[in-house]
């Protein structure tokens, strides 16, 4: 075989691959989060495998493998041109009609899928991940109040417009990791009340590629918080701005019965601290901020000295720092304004060496 036709071949070969890739694109929805995206959260573990506490994410790992979940920002069809109704059939809108990964498992008609709590008609900011960053525009649309979750979801089921659209939205953070995401602000359907699904249909401008997701909600007055992920079934909303956890691997204990912390604060609000569940090795607690004053707040801070042994690792609808054992946590730009006796909540995850107890005080300032 000559040098030339070696050289052929091996041109030919690496044509070929490259053909057969993937297109580099790549981003879900975040908040509120995508039936992918939590499922990757709610099963991911301290090693990396991949093991589903959702009974709706088991499932759906057992049609379509882990593969799906470790690649949950590619739920795309590269010849997709925007297309929605009459080009993805009826009962394959989740995943997409997908066929560089298999993600049918997301199509399952079910009633437990991890949710995202939210209010009819506030407003929401959205966060889309990047995973590759390419130009384009986000179209939201919001089931009908006649959609069912016990059956597979079709275009009938979708409002004609959608409620929302964006075009190249501004965005934080570099390609290729969760802590970077589009991002825009938007308001809420309103009339709107129970379990719905929002359907985002993210179309490039630079190509045919379009992603398409599905996020589970439940209209009940909530503010962005999600449950159905993780040992015990309740877990952060996502929180881009802070590195992926895992979901710790042991099974959680009882919960137990919420011993709250109150502090009268200084300045027109009150928090109180509650820790809602715990494991061996970490817990998971909750701080209700009140306006207590006789004027809308603009903005709070909440702040603790941990006990000994505690560490707080991740924090979700409000904004933290840490020094040491001393922990401030400040609104974040959507929860910050309450009207008097209004409150909100923020999250966290922490670790525990010993026994799990609540700080000896809060202290809460608003303005």
């Amino acid at each position: 075989m000559t040098v030339a036709t070696v050289v052929t071949a091996l041109s030919a070969l690496v044509a070929a691959v490259l053909i057969a890739s993937p297109a580099s694109a790549h981003g879900a929805p975040m908040v509120p989060g995508s039936r992918t995206y939590l499922c990757w959260k709610d099963g991911l573990t301290q090693s990396g495998g991949i093991v589903p506490n959702n009974p709706a994410c088991a499932a759906a790992v057992a049609q379509s493998g882990t593969n799906a979940l470790y690649n949950w920002f590619a739920v795309l069809r590269s010849d997709g041109v925007g297309r929605t109704s009459g080009f993805i059939p009826d009962g394959k809108l989740c995943s997409g009609a997908a066929v560089v990964y298999d993600f049918s498992g997301f199509d399952l008609p079910r009633a437990d899928w991890p949710v995202t709590h939210l209010t009819s008609g506030a407003a929401l900011q959205f966060k889309y991940n990047k995973w590759a960053a390419h130009p384009g525009s986000f179209r939201s649309y919001i089931t009908k109040d006649s959609w069912s979750p016990t059956r597979p979801l079709a275009w009938s089921d979708l409002e004609s417009t959608p409620f929302y659209s964006v075009t190249d939205p501004p965005s934080v953070g570099s390609p290729g990791n969760e802590d970077a995401y589009y991002y825009w602000n938007a308001t809420l359907p309103s009339g709107k009340s129970g379990r719905h699904i929002i359907y985002t249909v993210w179309q490039r401008s630079d190509s045919n590629e379009t992603f398409y997701s599905c996020s589970d909600v439940v209209f009940d007055g909530g503010h962005g918080e999600v449950t159905g992920v993780g040992p015990g079934g309740s877990s952060p909303s996502p929180s881009p701005s802070s590195s992926p956890s895992s979901s710790p691997s042991a099974s959680p204990s009882p919960s137990p019965s919420p011993s709250p912390s109150t502090s009268p604060g200084t300045g027109r609000c009150t928090a109180t601290y509650a820790i809602t569940n715990q494991w061996q090795g970490g817990f998971q607690g909750e701080v209700t901020v009140r306006n207590t004053g006789t004027s809308s707040t603009t903005r709070w801070t909440v702040g603790w000295t941990l006990p000994s042994g505690q560490t707080i690792t991740q924090v979700w609808n409000g904004i933290s720092s840490q020094t040491g054992a001393s922990v401030t946590v400040k609104n974040e730009s959507y929860n910050g304004s309450l009207a008097p006796n209004a409150s909100t909540t923020f999250g966290f995850l922490g670790n525990a060496s010993g026994a799990v107890t609540a700080p000896s005080s809060v202290t809460c300032t608003a303005a």
